[in-house]
């Protein structure tokens, strides 16, 4: 497809399509307008040379197609961080090897029209095919606002349409514009360029799309009503801690069928792999491939559950309460509101909780963010905490609907996060102190989502967890498996097979290196099993599991009562009290994740802090390990 500017030269893009860059701020509903249009198709690249992603997809629309590119959330193209200057950047062309885009659609939200008005007005004087999508037209209505759209359209100059991207509504509008970015007109005269004379420019738009001066909304009494609760200094607190216990209670509560039911499968597929191909390919496939690959894939409920449950809070608009709430915390530790909702997302994986911090103009904030988010428990560590807290914490009730397991899974969680800050602190206090700046944060209005929206992005940490099991996790496991069987030795007759197999495993290639790291782990009751599965998570957290799984394969019991069976010479448990809190301890704190390190490499431009983030978290992990296991051995 090929469109034409009014002078006559054509719009072609991205392989001959013509490419339309989608811009709004945060909060106003740009991303999901872009799901909504884009669905699954859309794939994230980097823009050469720099560490900021964008996102961009195909979009079937009248008579043919287009390339849409979702750019970050943007308050101004005066940029004050990262993410701001590659928009600004981006849309004047000045990103080496890419082109500027062909046209601009920029999102805005209906209900804070005025605000964001001062972009729109900054997007106009680029002088390019220019359309604006108001989302949140139901939130409008249902507050009494007045808009027509084709008045502001007239007083715009350009193409208005209004949608409510969730549900789908005026999405075919939206679609019709993007046919079509020839036939946009574009205002008769420019928007004025100073501060004073852009105000009354917004004023005088306003006034003539809602026959007043101002866009006069009742006010939203229920969010009033639920923030005089929520953004309370004690109250909202309680609330959040509440809220977070139910989270990780119902990681085991809601999961438990689901996994037992994969449990059961990798079991029973591991068992016919055997009887099918009883030589070593099916020892491979059996011990090594399902074992592991399984082994790990076993989680996918829990890990389904907390994505959706963050997912859910985030859209309906808690999560920024909680950024809100948590802002004076976090300015103790060097850090701010933004750096909580970076953080946080980090409790699904480090490497976009380190990206978000982008969204901080402060170079020191920024910097003691991405070091402090490994430390948030991502979902790589919750197959290994689900693993030890299932098999070896009784599940008593505690107070209510609250049980052991999910308040000890709570405490892992509040001990990275706390640990975290604490981190961030002490780097931020230690690193040269530059200029602050101000920190805006944005309360959306309660919505509840639709349940595609939250599909969309589970979806998303999902897919990148099964990925990683299919290569990463995969890789490593095959590899540990051949080292754990070569070189082959001959067990004494009168072992049976589950201890001659553990003989050899134990005098293999692993197996000796992971002897001579016992005088290291020792004290802390780690055997040659544990400290092979921490050599094999160094890659990935998720091995951990895998390599315990391979170390201990031979029967159809699951791998925590495999686990809680072990024994070693002497018949005293392999994996005790003190033990297994010195694990779970050492997960806190160990950066065990080579694409994070890559990615801190990225966005700090050196291997100094990377380096710096493996050294100090693994110190920190060994000597957290020594005090837990010493701690619970005493307490037992």
């Amino acid at each position: 497809m090929t469109a034409c500017h009014d002078d006559g030269s054509t719009l072609v893009g991205h392989r001959g399509l013509a490419q339309i860059a989608l811009i709004g701020s945060p909060n106003a509903g740009k991303t999901t307008l872009f799901n909504a249009l884009t669905g699954l198709r859309s794939k994230t690249a980097n823009y050469p040379g720099i560490t900021v992603t964008r996102r961009e997809a195909t979009v079937e629309v009248d008579g043919g197609l287009v390339r849409l590119v979702d750019l970050p959330g943007t308050y101004s193209l005066d940029p004050i961080s990262p993410d701001e200057a590659v928009v600004a950047d981006a849309l004047h062309g000045r990103i080496e090897g890419i082109d500027p885009p062909d046209a601009i659609v920029m999102v805005a939200d209906a209900t804070t029209l005025e605000r964001s008005l001062f972009l729109v007005a900054e997007v106009l004087r680029l002088d390019r095919p220019t359309c604006v999508v108001l989302t949140m037209i139901d939130e409008l209505a249902a507050r009494g606002g007045g808009l027509d759209l084709d008045l502001l359209s007239l007083a715009l100059g350009i193409p208005v349409v209004g949608v409510v991207g969730h549900r789908g509504v005026g999405l075919d509008a939206v679609r019709h514009l993007l046919a079509g970015p020839d036939r946009w007109t574009r205002p008769l005269m420019a928007p004025p360029e100073g501060t004073l004379e852009r105000s009354g420019w917004i004023e005088s738009v306003l006034a003539r799309a809602t026959g007043d001066e101002h866009l006069h909304l009742r006010a939203d009494t229920r969010t009033r009503r639920i923030d005089a609760v929520l953004l309370h200094p004690v109250a909202g607190s309680l609330v959040f801690v509440g809220v977070m216990l139910a989270l990780f209670q119902s990681i085991f509560t809601l999961a438990t069928p689901a996994v037992d039911w994969i449990d059961g499968r990798v079991a029973d597929l591991g068992g016919r792999v055997s009887t099918w191909l009883p030589n070593t390919v099916g020892e491979l496939l059996a011990d090594g491939v399902v074992a592991g690959v399984g082994g790990v894939l076993v989680f996918l409920p829990q890990i389904v559950i907390l994505l959706g449950l963050l997912a859910v809070l985030e859209k309906v608009g808690y999560l920024a309460r909680a950024a809100f709430l948590a802002d004076r915390v976090m300015g103790r530790f060097g850090l701010e509101g933004r750096s909580f909702v970076a953080l946080l997302s980090s409790f699904a994986c480090a490497i976009p909780g380190i990206m978000a911090a982008r969204t901080i103009p402060n170079d020191r904030r920024r910097l003691a963010t991405m070091m402090a988010a490994p430390l948030m428990t991502c979902t790589a560590r919750l197959p290994v905490y689900t693993l030890l807290v299932s098999a070896f914490v009784a599940d008593r009730g505690v107070l209510g609907p609250i049980r052991s397991q999910g308040l000890v899974m709570f405490g892992l969680y509040l001990l990275g996060a706390v640990s975290g800050l604490l981190y961030a602190g002490v780097l931020s206090w230690s690193t040269r102190s530059d200029a602050s700046s101000p920190v805006l944060l944005e309360m959306p209005p309660y919505r509840w989502p639709t349940s595609r929206s939250i599909a969309l992005q589970v979806w998303d940490g999902v897919w990148s967890f099964v990925r990683k099991a299919g290569t990463v996790i995969l890789l490593t496991t095959i590899v540990l498996w051949g080292l754990l069987r070569f070189p082959s030795t001959d067990a004494p007759p009168s072992y049976d097979e589950a201890r001659a197999a553990s003989h050899q495993m134990e005098h293999s290639i692993a197996g000796r290196i992971g002897r001579g790291m016992e005088p290291m782990f020792a004290p802390m009751g780690f055997d040659w099993r544990a400290n092979v599965a921490i050599i094999g998570s160094l890659a990935a957290r998720e091995v951990f599991v895998s390599t315990l799984a391979i170390t201990t394969a031979g029967d159809e019991a699951t791998l925590g009562d495999r686990l809680r069976d072990l024994r070693d010479d002497d018949g005293d448990p392999v994996f005790d009290g003190p033990t297994v809190a010195a694990l779970l301890v050492f997960f806190v704190y160990a950066l065990q994740c080579t694409s994070t390190v890559a990615v801190l490499r990225r966005e700090t431009n050196s291997w100094r802090w990377p380096a710096i983030a493996v050294g100090s978290m693994l110190a920190l992990a060994y000597v957290a390990a020594l005090i837990a296991h010493a701690l619970v051995a005493v307490l037992a």
